[in-house]
């Protein structure tokens, strides 16, 4: 199993609840339509960082799968325009 974690900050003027809201309603339905995509959250977090997205794949290759998949393309058209800043950390267990 691999863990993903994501960071992001979003641009000066946007709403930060808001951001993570949206960026949920449009990625955490991927879950069950993407293979390999066992779970994801995103919430608003705090201390230097807007939200926060975590989620759990089958394997290495399932989360490179996720990344070009044109479900999960088309889920960031929704969101990527109002980031600043996107920092992420992949670990196996």
């Amino acid at each position: 199993m691999v863990k993903h974690i994501v960071l992001f900050t979003v641009k000066e003027g946007i709403d930060k609840g808001e951001a993570a809201k949206l960026a949920a309603a449009v990625l955490e339905p991927l879950v069950g339509k993407i293979p390999g995509l066992l779970k994801m959250e995103i919430c608003q977090t705090y201390q230097g960082v807007d939200f926060a997205l975590y989620s759990e794949f089958e394997s290495r290759q399932a989360l490179e799968n996720y990344a070009g998949h044109p479900a999960h393309q088309a889920a960031k058209e929704h969101f990527w325009h109002f980031l600043d800043t996107r920092g992420c950390a992949d670990y196996d267990l």
